[in-house]
């Protein structure tokens, strides 16, 4: 089974002001990841060095600056399962039924999306649904926040609250 770190709206301006949050990523929560998936926001667009030479998949969101090699969404297919990775865009309120619209076509596993600063980890159809929220930037919500993936013969994550470790 392979662990995947799931990450959003990081926000970071400077790699400086990642590295002690990274750091703690890594040593708990994260400590036995295979890869990084961060959904937009990163803002510093060197975030992933820090991550330790890990594979690290992000996607652009609209705090960022265009950059090559990362595009606006993908769709990254690990164990045989399909994940499709966008940041979001436009209103909270429906953004979720407008990012599955949005991957319809391409029959996925699971989604994975930023934006709203909100954590979910849910099911809708077939479809694991994952909002890691933001472990920067928590906004209205109550604590920071990141997701584990868990990818094997089944597909789960987990919604884990960094201000709790």
């Amino acid at each position: 089974m392979k662990k995947i770190a799931v990450l959003s709206d990081t926000h970071f301006n400077t790699l400086s002001e990642a590295t002690a949050l990274v750091e703690h990523l890594l040593t708990s929560c994260f400590s036995s990841v295979d890869a990084v998936i961060h959904a937009g926001d990163l803002v510093h667009p060197e975030l992933g060095l820090l991550f330790d030479g890990l594979p690290f998949y992000s996607v652009q969101g609209n705090m960022d600056c265009s950059q090559p090699g990362v595009p606006l969404q993908r769709i990254l297919t690990i164990e045989s399962w399909r994940i499709g990775v966008v940041h979001g865009w436009g209103p909270k309120d429906d953004l979720e039924q407008r990012m599955l619209e949005h991957f319809a076509p391409a029959h996925l596993d699971c989604l994975i999306y930023g934006h709203s600063h909100h954590p979910i980890c849910h099911r809708v159809g077939g479809i694991l649904v994952v909002n890691p929220g933001s472990a920067a930037d928590r906004r209205s919500e109550p604590w920071h926040s990141v997701a584990l993936l868990h990818v094997g013969e089944t597909l789960e994550a987990e919604i884990i609250n960094i201000d709790a470790l």
